[in-house]
């Protein structure tokens, strides 16, 4: 009986493919693995024996991963993730280095709570290479799946299997209305008929905030604003909110800082509060966190 497929694998191979599916080229994943054209066209050759399958089509502008291609690639970027964290790991501790950790954060928690966890951790661990990222919910947790995080500070998604996670409860979040110093609505109390009179800057369909307004204003029974605008960009809603009348939502940690640090806005005082779901710290069960890893999602916990 063969060895399974587990053991054949070499991390080249699994870099290789991954490259391959990341530009579609195979002289470019060739370049950046560090190998020849036809070094690679063997290597991928051979890889697809071992599997028993095409993990690409071959098309004249580039290649596309089939579904088991995808799912291949899938597999490796977790493994890859792994490799690199061990590596990782073992460099900081041969070097003494206090070494990298990876977080993925929604705006309002990462405001209030993951930047002064870390400063706090800084002041203890000066060399922490922290690599932070802001992002929806259903983003972080496809990072957190394929190895990319180390923690995230989100909500676990609907489809996402919540076995496979440790998840530390967070704080519930207010929803502010951020507008212009000198809005029409602004300096006194504002109901939500009110502001039906003003174009909405509001998270997309689907989102935490959104879904936490959509909310508000069925329970009202008023009825939802006709002119709204799409968008979680933070620059958009500075742009947008300070040239015109229009009403952005923001967690009221987010809308705090904003209008505290010079930028012409201010927040509505609503006499409706609107609350999202809290979110919660989150971490993959199977992969064990690096020590910087666990000072900083414990130092976090201690922000909450």
């Amino acid at each position: 009986m063969g060895l399974p497929l587990a053991t054949r694998l070499k991390p080249s191979q699994l870099r290789l493919v991954r490259s391959i599916h990341d530009t579609g080229k195979l002289q470019l994943a060739a370049e950046a693995v560090n190998m020849t054209q036809p070094s690679a066209s063997r290597l991928l050759a051979d890889i697809e024996a071992e599997v028993g399958g095409a993990l690409f089509d071959r098309q004249p502008r580039g290649m596309t991963a089939t579904a088991l291609g995808e799912a291949f690639v899938r597999h490796a970027q977790v493994i890859l993730a792994e490799l690199e964290s061990l590596a990782a790991e073992v460099g900081s501790l041969q070097s003494g280095k206090a070494g990298g950790v990876r977080v993925g954060s929604v705006t309002g928690p990462a405001v209030s709570a993951l930047l002064p966890a870390l400063m706090k951790v800084r002041r203890i661990a000066p060399d922490i290479q922290p690599t932070i990222e802001v992002a929806p919910s259903a983003e972080l947790m496809r990072g957190l799946e394929e190895g990319r995080f180390d923690f995230i500070i989100a909500r676990i998604s609907p489809d996402s299997d919540a076995r496979a996670y440790q998840a530390y409860p967070g704080r519930t979040e207010e929803v502010a209305f951020l507008v212009r110093e000198g809005h029409p609505l602004a300096g006194g109390r504002v109901s939500l008929q009110a502001a039906l009179e003003y174009d909405f800057l509001i998270q997309e369909p689907g989102s935490p905030i959104r879904l936490a307004f959509e909310q508000a204003f069925l329970e009202n029974r008023i009825a939802m604003p006709e002119r709204i605008t799409n968008s979680s960009s933070l620059l958009i809603a500075l742009s947008l909110v300070g040239q015109s009348d229009t009403i952005a939502t923001q967690t009221h940690e987010v809308a705090q800082m904003l209008s505290g640090i010079g930028t012409g806005l201010t927040t509505l005082d609503l006499d409706t509060a609107i609350s999202v779901p809290p979110f919660l710290v989150i971490h993959a069960r199977k992969r064990k966190l690096t020590s910087v890893a666990q000072r900083l999602l414990d130092e976090v916990l201690r922000h909450l």
